[in-house]
């Protein structure tokens, strides 16, 4: 027979076992006694029933994904004490254990990390003036300490008991996490419900990892939503996490359950390094740097209009075949993802021929951007793998801002400063070219595949425009002959990479056999890279 659990203990109990406790142990030992009862009633967050509720709905508690994300017996508690100071709305009857977050450090893989995680049992998670403050001291400890830090948030948006001090405690949360921002590598693991400006936090964070089948992320609440009351959308259709991994683009990768959860935030940080000043991490591989890629001989097809799949030829020249690809679902035009390269970590961003023929739109470029500035933050080297046509024409496009957009992909490359390194395998096009790490804006190693071609456009494209006075003036059982012949003379004059090679827009032509090898011979050289700009307060990118 089910029987109502013992309640947590009150400041009075706790009292009282402390008196009776000196009449039996003495001051000393009292005060021991004293302070195991309060840190068991801290562990215990809202309570037993509670806690099992949390279970029951396949979730584990604040105090087990701590245990799931970090080495065992690595975690040290911090403001374990930390209570609301709330008075209205009678929530001085209401106390709160650790005020519904957990705070602390402890080693991932041996490597040290501050570490939250909200606790959905004491007040729903929600975030109120005290629990904000909390987890801006475990960021600002981070920040001081240059440690990475990783957020693990279940928490039904901003404590409505606390009024405005629940939004002011918020704002210097976000602030510290701004300020965080590029300087330590900062991990968002969305495993239940978040709301409102909670889930703005979660999403500052350089990596959001959505669990699938509870993590959520919603501005608005549900039951807020026009959409969702009126049946046309449910919550997951709203904020889940396939849908902000395929259509928002705020899940950078999606997990299976909570285990996988920990087990992404643990690869995703043996790609970084602790902080913006230390290099990433040196990974020893059995692959040897002067392997042969003879499997890329005969990928490109002969039919210029024929796709193939870019991450093959990415896995075929990376340490082991191992590619982790972020955001896969989302703009798949533009593939991005970390490797190592002879036991380096480096970013690769590659164009995609089979969607869209691997042109460049809105989504793709904004992808492609964010993540360049990712890799530069922390000193990671960045391969670009190119085949682009150009960027995507249309009128949704055009309205859209892909100009602007268009411009952030261009700007990131251009500012960042890490080694760059590019590998042409065939179209590079107009505008995209000049988007995609090119020469003109400093990379510092672009080759190419002799099938490259290095254009304005394509030849269709360009006779058509240069030649069409010609071709119109041409009989009509003629036309098709001499617009064929001009393409194949436009081809021949610009349709391979020597004529760039001949200009020192490209390093080498290289045979693809040869990519991984001339690769890793690149990057460890351009190892020391150190590149000096002149100061200023920041750029103005075209946000």
């Amino acid at each position: 027979m089910w029987r109502e659990p013992p309640a947590p203990l009150t400041s009075e109990d706790i009292k009282n076992r402390f008196e009776q406790a000196i009449a039996m142990e003495g001051v000393n030992g009292a005060r021991l006694r004293e302070l195991r009862d309060r840190r068991g009633t801290i562990e215990k967050g809202g309570g037993a029933r509670k806690l099992e509720a949390i279970r029951a709905t396949g979730r584990g508690t604040a105090r087990e994904r701590i245990g799931m994300l970090l080495d065992e017996g690595s975690f040290i508690e911090l403001d374990a004490f930390v209570t609301h100071r709330t008075t209205d709305h009678n929530m001085h009857l209401h106390p709160s254990a650790g005020d519904g977050v957990v705070a602390g450090h402890g080693s991932i893989d041996g490597r040290r990390v501050y570490c939250f995680a909200q606790d959905f049992s004491v007040h729903g998670g929600s975030m109120g003036e005290m629990h904000a403050l909390k987890i801006a001291k475990v960021v600002e400890m981070a920040e001081r300490a240059r440690a990475p830090l990783v957020g693990i948030w279940d928490g039904g948006g901003q404590r409505a008991q606390d009024g405005i001090a629940a939004l002011g405690g918020t704002g210097e949360l976000l602030d510290r996490m701004v300020q965080c921002s590029g300087r330590i590598p900062m991990l968002s693991l969305v495993l239940g419900p978040v709301v409102g400006v909670s889930a703005l936090a979660a999403a500052l964070a350089d990596f959001t990892i959505l669990g699938e089948e509870h993590g959520q992320l919603f501005l608005s609440s549900p039951l807020e939503t026009p959409e969702v009351m009126s049946g046309e959308v449910d919550a997951p259709g709203l904020g889940g996490a396939n849908l902000h991994a395929s259509r928002s683009g705020i899940a950078c990768l999606v997990a299976d359950d909570e285990d996988d959860a920990c087990a992404i935030a643990a690869d995703l940080l043996s790609f970084l390094p602790d902080h913006n000043d230390a290099a990433p991490p040196f990974e020893e591989t059995a692959d040897p740097s002067d392997r042969l890629t003879e499997d890329l001989e005969s990928i490109v097809p002969d039919n210029p209009n024929k796709p193939y799949d870019m991450v093959r030829v990415i896995e075929t020249v990376v340490d082991d075949g191992r590619f982790v690809q972020l955001f896969d679902a989302y703009a798949e035009n533009i593939i991005i993802g970390f490797a190592r390269l002879g036991g380096r970590s480096v970013g690769v961003i590659a164009n995609q021929p089979q969607v869209l023929a691997g042109c460049l739109d809105i989504d793709a470029s904004i992808k492609a951007a964010r993540f360049i500035r990712t890799c530069d933050a922390f000193n990671l080297p960045l391969l670009t793998v190119e085949d682009v046509p150009g960027f995507l024409p249309g009128v949704v496009q055009e309205w859209g801002g892909i100009i602007r957009h268009g411009a952030k992909l261009l700007y990131a490359y251009a500012e960042a400063t890490v080694p760059k390194m590019t590998l042409v395998t065939r179209k590079a096009y107009g505008g995209a070219y000049l988007a995609m790490s090119c020469k003109h804006l400093a990379s510092d190693y672009n080759v190419a595949w002799p099938t490259a071609e290095l254009a304005v456009m394509g030849a269709e494209g360009a006779v058509n425009i240069i030649h069409r006075r010609e071709i119109a003036a041409a009989d009509d059982a003629e036309k098709e002959n001499v617009r064929q012949n001009l393409i194949d003379e436009y081809k021949a004059k610009f349709g391979d990479p020597y004529v760039a090679a001949r200009n020192g827009w490209l390093d080498d032509v290289i045979e693809p056999s040869e990519s991984r090898l001339r690769l890793i011979r690149a990057l460890n050289v351009l190892a020391s890279k150190r590149e000096w700009t002149p100061p200023k307060k920041h750029g103005n990118i075209p946000l």
